[in-house]
């Protein structure tokens, strides 16, 4: 099984950028996007329904902001809108999908901006994602936590780390919530695998930052430490444009 994750940075924006053809491509039976800027009434029913895809989606209230879907080959024994936060379900953060197997929670992190104006509400989402998950794992309940985590963990995770270490993303509050995070039984599933540097999901738009690789890995797939022996692999894939950000996919054994 294949599982993809991508800030597609306005669903209706790369539908025009070749998202279908990547989509039939990729051949995953799970598509997870982020930052989707819109409801599921502004588009038509080949970008709701791609392959005949089941499709669920949590649009934040705000127009053209945030939001989260899933696209599924199979129908879920359960889908559940957000973490049961106001704060965080009016932006369309969290959408989780129960499968037999597995629980998967589609995120969109917040980004604690330049200023680092919501740094104090990123920490309270991760916080509540961290006790949402290890309440899940504790029921007996393996979960896959994938999306745009809006962190950059270690300094292998980003280009230029000394320049950034005041920037949002970089902060050493953000990383030391993720350091804590894995070591309460959760596993970054490409890092376990992949040790090496240059590996990013996200460049900025400015000219030449792309084509030189000078990124972030802000996007991840996580599992509680009891699924991780059905990792196969996580593959970034760096030349799928359409977006500042990149797909990244989950294959399971």
């Amino acid at each position: 099984m294949k599982i993809a994750s991508w800030n597609v940075n306005g669903i209706r924006s790369v539908t025009g950028k070749g998202f279908e053809d990547w989509f039939r491509e990729s051949k995953c039976e799970i598509v997870c996007v982020q930052e989707i800027k819109a409801f599921e009434a502004q588009v038509d029913d080949s970008i709701r329904h791609p392959l005949k895809f089941n499709s669920y989606w949590k649009s934040a209230k705000k127009p053209g902001y945030s939001g989260v879907a899933i696209y599924s080959k199979r129908e879920p024994e359960g889908i559940r809108e957000g973490l049961g936060v106001s704060e965080f379900d009016d932006e369309g953060r969290v959408l989780i999908a129960d499968f037999p197997d597995f629980s998967l929670v589609n995120a969109y992190f917040p980004n604690s901006q330049r200023d680092h104006a919501r740094l104090d509400y990123k920490l309270r989402f991760c916080e509540t994602m961290r006790k949402f998950l290890k309440k899940e794992v504790s029921k007996g309940r393996n979960v896959i936590l994938c999306g745009d985590y809006n962190i950059a963990h270690q300094e292998i995770d980003l280009k230029n780390p000394k320049s950034n270490e005041n920037n949002a993303g970089f902060l050493p509050e953000e990383r030391a919530w993720m350091t804590e995070f894995l070591s309460q039984g959760f596993k970054d599933t490409f890092r376990e695998i992949e040790k090496g540097p240059g590996h990013y999901t996200w460049w900025s738009y400015r000219p030449g930052v792309r084509e030189k690789n000078i990124g972030w890995r802000l996007d991840y797939h996580c599992v509680n430490e009891e699924f991780f022996p059905r990792v196969k692999k996580t593959i970034i894939q760096p030349d799928v444009k359409g977006s500042d950000h990149c797909p990244v996919v989950l294959e399971l054994r």
